[in-house]
């Protein structure tokens, strides 16, 4: 093995990714030699399935660990040696680290979240908190907030056996929500993790007029970051958070898995925004 890092993200349509350059600034800034490559199973040719045979050649080329992204966090999971606690619960992975002649599996998705929501909104209620989105990023979210205590979380999905089948998997403070009006009436907060909002689906994934002042308001979405939930919920007086800091925060702790060493979150935070207003 060199004595850099050599790591990666494997996906679809990962292109636009910032991943690749906030680790590699975040790296020089530390003296590391450290390079993350892209691994598009568009331009590889390959489909989802392949995963493991990409995970295979990774390692043989030498590589730290990999990224993993949509759609292969939970394809990942019948090719790795050892699954952590969290990425097991969640039952989808987006870090592997490979130590020595294993493939350990790790999913920083919940922990950035929880920072973010930490550092965003260190006050926001959590008595009761409407989840919009059962999907990968919405069991994240979810075991983000019932590990920082909330009350309870309702569970919205336009797939209801997902949102049941999510709510299921998880401690009895996750339950099913009912109809959206009625939801939001009695939210304390709303975090929004479907891709409404994303520059490929535009749009607001709820009614304006629900979202009352006295709420929170967070959303997953990051490219762009005023997604039109974030820009309309500030407009009618909510505390608003946006998907930035969820971003930044899962690639702090996947560069502490890479590397071993402690990055500096502020200063990432601070790149992201620059790379992020630079891709607008």
């Amino acid at each position: 093995m060199h004595d850099g890092y050599l790591v990666g993200l494997i996906g679809s349509g990962i292109g636009p990714s910032l991943s690749p350059a906030l680790h590699e600034r975040e790296a020089a800034e530390l003296g590391l030699d450290y390079h993350y490559r892209r691994w598009d199973l568009g331009d590889l040719g390959e489909p989802p399935g392949a995963v493991g045979e990409l995970l295979a050649r990774a390692r043989a080329e030498g590589y730290r660990g990999l990224n993993i992204t949509h759609p292969c966090k939970q394809l990942v999971l019948d090719h790795l040696d050892e699954v952590d606690e969290d990425a097991t619960a969640l039952g989808a992975v987006n870090t592997v680290v490979f130590d020595g002649a294993r493939a350990v599996g790790h999913n920083t998705d919940h922990s950035g979240f929880a920072r973010s929501l930490q550092r965003g909104l260190p006050d926001a209620e959590l008595d009761r908190v409407l989840l919009l989105g059962a999907g990968g990023a919405g069991a994240a979210v979810a075991h983000a907030l019932l590990g920082l205590g909330a009350g309870e979380v309702r569970i919205v999905d336009l797939d209801a056996d997902r949102a049941a089948a999510l709510a299921a998997s998880l401690p009895e403070r996750a339950v099913v929500g009912g109809r959206l009006d009625d939801e939001l009436d009695k939210a304390d907060g709303l975090v929004h993790a479907t891709p409404t909002g994303m520059a490929a689906h535009p749009g607001l994934p709820v009614p304006a007029a629900l979202l009352r002042p006295e709420m929170w308001v967070a959303d997953v979405v990051y490219r762009p970051l005023a997604t039109e939930l974030v820009v309309t919920a500030r407009r009618r007086g909510c505390r608003v958070l946006d998907g930035g800091g969820m971003a930044v925060f899962q690639a702090v702790d996947a560069f502490r898995l890479f590397t071993g060493l402690e990055p500096n979150a502020e200063r990432m935070l601070r790149h992201f925004a620059e790379l992020e207003g630079a891709h607008v």
